[in-house]
C-alpha cells in the first residue's frame, strides 16, 4: 500500500511539473509545432538540442524584450534552454527594437534585442543603470530582410533598389508599371495597385532596409535610414508578424520582413537584382555571404557592424539585419547577471548557432562570433 501511494504521489508531482513547464513556454510565447523531439521526452530526458547546455549561476527569471525580428530564434532558444534548465524561466517580450532599448535603459529587462546598434544618447543613458559600465551590443542573430509580395497569378518576382524604392516611396504605384515590367521580362503582371505595408512602430528592421535603399538607391531613397518608417503614403502593420500577416491576406501587397515569417506563412520572396550576374534569392546561405564582409566597428567591448550593403559579390544577398543582444558590459544586476550570462553562452554557442539556420536565419560568422563569446565571459 506504501508503494502504492509513493508512486501516485510521484505520477501527481511529475503531472503537476509537466504543466508547469507547458504554461512557462506559453508565458514566454514560444510556438512549439515539433513535438518534444527537441527539448525533452515524455520521460524527462534532455535530447541532443538540450545537451550541452550549462546552467551555471542561473536562476530564477529573467525578462528580456525588443526586435520581433528574432522572435522565431528567440523562441527556440527559450524553449531549449528551459528545458535544460528546470527552475529559470525566460521571458523574451517581442515587440520592437525601440521599445526594447526603452526598456533596457529604463532598467526593467536584463537584456534587450535591438536590429540597429546603440545610438550614442543611448550609450549614455545606459551608463545611469549600467552601474560602472555601459549598455553594448553583441551581434547574436543575422538573416535576409525578405522582400514579400502577394500578386495572384505572379509567383516568381525580381527587383532592384531603385524600383524598390519608388515602391516604397509611393512613387510606382501599379504592378504593370514598366520599370517592374523591364525586370520581369515574360512575367504577366496585372494592371493592379500596389499596396506597400511598412512597421506601424519603431523598427530597426525598418532601419535596415533604410539603410540598404539609401546606400544602393540613393538618388531614388533619400530619406535617413531610421527607425520610424519616413516615406509618405503605404500602409502600417504591427510587428514583424503583423506586416507578413497582411501581405499573406492582400493580393497585391509588398511589405519586408525576416525570412523566417515568409518561410512559416509561405510567403514568396523577391529576388534581388544587385547588379551581379544573377538576381540573389533571399535565404540563409545568401545573407551569410554578405554578413561575412561585415566588419566590426565598434570599440572596446562593443561589438557593432559596419554592413555592406551595396555588394554586388555573387550570391551575396544585400538586404540583411543583424540582431544584437544589448547588455551592460558591467554593472548587471546581481540577480540576473548569472542567467545573462549562462542564456546568452548558449545562444552564442555552436550549438545555439546551429538553432539559426534551421529556422531560416543566418548565423554569425565564427570569427566575430569568436568575440561574442569572449565578452558575454567577461560580463560583470
Amino acid at each position: 500500500m506504501k508503494l502504492q501511494r509513493k508512486n501516485r504521489l510521484r505520477a501527481t508531482a511529475l503531472g503537476a511539473l509537466a504543466v508547469s513547464g507547458a504554461l512557462v513556454l506559453t508565458a514566454c510565447g514560444s510556438d512549439n509545432n515539433s513535438g518534444d523531439n527537441d527539448t525533452t521526452t515524455a520521460a524527462g530526458k534532455k535530447t541532443a538540442a538540450a545537451s550541452n547546455i550549462k546552467c551555471d549561476g542561473a536562476k530564477g527569471q529573467l525578462r528580456a524584450s525588443g526586435s520581433s525580428a528574432q522572435k522565431n530564434a528567440m523562441d527556440l532558444w527559450v524553449k531549449n534552454y528551459m528545458a535544460a534548465c528546470p527552475g529559470v524561466e525566460i521571458n523574451y517580450k517581442s515587440s520592437s527594437s525601440g521599445e526594447g532599448i526603452v526598456a533596457f535603459n529604463q532598467s526593467t529587462v536584463g537584456f534587450a534585442g535591438s536590429d540597429s546598434a546603440l545610438k550614442p544618447e543611448e550609450v549614455a543613458d545606459s551608463k545611469k543603470v549600467c552601474a560602472s559600465g555601459q549598455g553594448i551590443n553583441l551581434p547574436m542573430v543575422g538573416g535576409p530582410i525578405a522582400i514579400g509580395f502577394h500578386l495572384e497569378g505572379v509567383d516568381s518576382l525580381t527587383l532592384d533598389a531603385p524600383t524598390l524604392a519608388k515602391i516604397f516611396d509611393n512613387k510606382i504605384k501599379k504592378w504593370n508599371d514598366p520599370a517592374i515590367a523591364k525586370l520581369n521580362t515574360g512575367a504577366k503582371l496585372p494592371d493592379k495597385a500596389i499596396q506597400a505595408f511598412h512597421r506601424s512602430e519603431d523598427s530597426g528592421t525598418t532601419q535596415n532596409l533604410g539603410k540598404y535603399l539609401g546606400k544602393a538607391a540613393p538618388s531614388d531613397w533619400t530619406y535617413e535610414a531610421e527607425k520610424k518608417w519616413p516615406a509618405p503614403g503605404g500602409q502600417a502593420a504591427s510587428g514583424s508578424s503583423g506586416v507578413a500577416a497582411q501581405v499573406k491576406q492582400v493580393d497585391g501587397s509588398i511589405g519586408y520582413f525576416e525570412l523566417s515569417y515568409a518561410s512559416s506563412q509561405s510567403i514568396s520572396t523577391v529576388d534581388i537584382d544587385t547588379g551581379g550576374s544573377a538576381p540573389v534569392k533571399a535565404s540563409s546561405e545568401n545573407a551569410s555571404k554578405a554578413i561575412a564582409a561585415a566588419k566590426v566597428k565598434g570599440t572596446g567591448k562593443d561589438l557593432a557592424l559596419d554592413l555592406d550593403y551595396t555588394t554586388k559579390a555573387e550570391g551575396a544577398y544585400p538586404i540583411v539585419l543583424v540582431t544584437y543582444e544589448v547588455v551592460c558590459d558591467a554593472g548587471n544586476k546581481a540577480d540576473t547577471l548569472g542567467t545573462v550570462k549562462s542564456f546568452l553562452t548558449y545562444t552564442a554557442s555552436d550549438e545555439g548557432q546551429k538553432v539559426l539556420s534551421e529556422a531560416g536565419y543566418a548565423p554569425i560568422p565564427a570569427e566575430i562570433n569568436a568575440k561574442v563569446r569572449s565578452t558575454i565571459a567577461e560580463l560583470s
